[in-house]
């Protein structure tokens, strides 16, 4: 009988601890923002989003701002058009850019912001134009053999 009770007990132990992770899974999913935070959403057209998808951090400064949640490709311009949600009270103004970086040779890629001039903000919905799509590694590496500027 005593043997019965431990596997019991290991077993409601075993069955908290999926219900804790479960938890903590759900916690983020569809907020767009670590913790919640309120967002705006903006969206950018890029040549190329290697290395990006649904949930990348978007970053500006270096400090996480926002996360990408959608990306699609647009029949007409062949681009992938993508959604930032950029958190609140972050005002970029309208010529600002979007470029896709890697965080070194190894690191994963991100959406970096880089705030322009014009006295004018961005508002929800409206799309950066400036972008730049990600570079591919073996790209530059076969330039680089090639001899190709």
């Amino acid at each position: 009988m005593a043997h019965n009770t431990a596997e019991t007990a290991l077993g409601a132990v075993v069955i908290a601890a999926a219900a804790g992770f479960l938890w903590f899974a759900l916690q983020g999913e569809g907020r767009g923002l670590v913790g919640g935070a309120a967002a705006y959403e903006v969206t950018a057209q890029f040549r190329s989003v290697e290395g990006v998808g649904v949930g990348t951090d978007v970053r500006l400064a270096g400090v996480k701002v926002g996360t990408v949640t959608g990306i699609t490709l647009d029949p007409t311009t062949f681009r992938a058009a993508t959604r930032l949600a950029v958190r609140q009270g972050i005002a970029l103004p309208e010529d600002s850019a979007a470029l896709i970086s890697s965080e070194g040779l190894l690191g994963g890629n991100f959406v970096e912001l880089v705030p322009g001039g014009s006295d004018f903000m961005l508002r929800p919905g409206d799309e950066i134009l400036d972008t730049q799509g990600a570079v591919s590694l073996i790209t530059l590496l076969l330039r680089f053999v090639a001899g190709d500027s």
